[in-house]
């Protein structure tokens, strides 16, 4: 078995915030077996992987390290080069798959790191911010499809008026709020180095770090055509 499964067994634990004993408690096994599992020293068999993934809520794949995503869908590292690349030839449903994965994983590390802070302010804020970016996307599309807008509360001449834009901000705000109350408040935050947070999420920083990688170089290229 791949030296990537102890690695991931392991750090899906400590995601999970719990302890060896407890695991290996609520797993079936000793503690010491775990032990011997998370650090390679001896393989599973079957019964055991299966057991290990329902209780993470993962799939087989992402615990075997055979893909990026935590519900089995495989997502390989040309793939994210693929999804990336302006200039590539994947269309249709393909590059919607991907770049849907890229958006799915790296919104997954944010939510997560959040978690670990804990605090309600932060999280609404970003899942409202995200959520209004969804609806404004979705709301062109329907619109462009010819449905009927009577679906929707917001009236369509509204729904151009940048208001979609202004509750972006406003939640932006918030969010940012409750992120310096925690900091006066000198709250522990997650060890965001790029080693640390590629060795806490296995494969799904590569999506973070190609989404931000993304969006810093076109913010960028932005920022130099208004010099």
């Amino acid at each position: 078995m791949s030296s990537e499964f102890s690695r991931t067994l392991s750090l899906l634990r400590q995601e999970k915030g719990v302890s060896q004993r407890l695991a290996a408690g609520e797993l079936g096994i000793s503690q010491a077996l775990l032990s011997h599992y998370e650090n390679g020293i001896r393989e599973p068999g079957l019964l055991f992987v299966v057991r290990a993934c329902d209780y993470y809520g993962v799939s087989a794949d992402f615990m075997l390290g055979r893909t990026l995503s935590r519900e089995g869908n495989m997502l390989t590292e040309q793939d994210i080069l693929d999804a990336a690349e302006p200039k590539n030839n994947l269309r249709g449903s393909v590059l919607a798959t991907l770049q849907s994965k890229l958006i799915s994983g790296a919104a997954g590390v944010l939510f997560e790191l959040l978690g670990k802070l804990g605090d309600k302010a932060a999280i609404n804020a970003a899942a409202a911010y995200l959520g209004s970016a969804v609806y404004q996307l979705y709301r062109h599309l329907y619109r462009a499809s010819g449905a009927n807008e009577g679906y929707f509360a917001l009236d369509p001449g509204a729904c151009l008026l940048g208001l979609s834009d202004a509750d972006r901000k406003l939640t932006e705000a918030r969010y940012a709020a409750a992120l310096r109350d925690l900091k006066a408040q000198k709250a522990e935050f997650p060890d965001l180095s790029a080693p640390a947070v590629n060795a806490a999420y296995p494969g799904r920083c590569q999506s973070l770090t190609q989404v931000l990688s993304t969006a810093d170089a076109r913010l960028t290229a932005l920022s130099r055509q208004q010099q």
